[in-house]
């Protein structure tokens, strides 16, 4: 388990994929709840309504996504590794994300730091559509569909679901 964070950078920096981490669904089930916890914070920290259930919806919808893909392509092998990957990364880019909101003091980011948010979040996408790409036997492009796609249902589900929470 001490290996796992490494794995994740691993994956993060493009060098690895799900299937390079621990199979079973004990470090699916880790990454999956401490995902969730550090999701919740982060919406908590933007203020957001409803962090909690925003959170766990977003991150079933992924699940679930990810659930659907996979045995689609009859890869149900796989799942729970490229759960782990979807979820441990989410973790390492939770953190990411925390560190820039804890440099915010107001309702506005600034400019550099929406710059680096930004850069964050297509790093983030890129990764999601990497571990899509291994997990699926796919093409890094399809992956990076499927990414966006996702992203795209998420956000429309999230914005019907709780529409003040977006602010408007």
């Amino acid at each position: 388990m001490i290996r796992l964070p490494q794995q994740l950078l691993q994956v993060v920096a493009f060098r690895a994929g799900p299937q390079d981490l621990p199979p079973g669904w004990n470090t699916a089930t880790l990454t999956v709840l401490l995902y969730i916890a550090l999701g919740m914070l982060a919406d908590s920290m933007l203020q957001l309504g409803n962090s909690s259930l925003r959170s766990l919806l977003s991150i079933a919808l992924q699940i679930v996504a990810i659930t659907l893909l996979l045995r689609f392509r009859g890869f149900s092998a796989r799942l729970p590794q490229t759960i782990a990957a979807a979820a441990g990364t989410g973790c390492l880019f939770g953190l990411m994300s925390i560190v820039l909101l804890a440099q915010t003091s107001g309702a506005s980011l600034p400019v550099g730091l929406a710059t680096l948010w930004l850069g964050l979040f297509v790093w983030s996408l890129l990764v999601d559509a990497h571990i899509y790409r291994s997990a699926l036997s796919i093409k890094m492009s399809q992956g990076v569909l499927i990414a966006v796609m996702l992203f795209a249902l998420n956000f429309i589900l999230i914005d019907a679901m709780f529409p003040a929470a977006q602010g408007g």
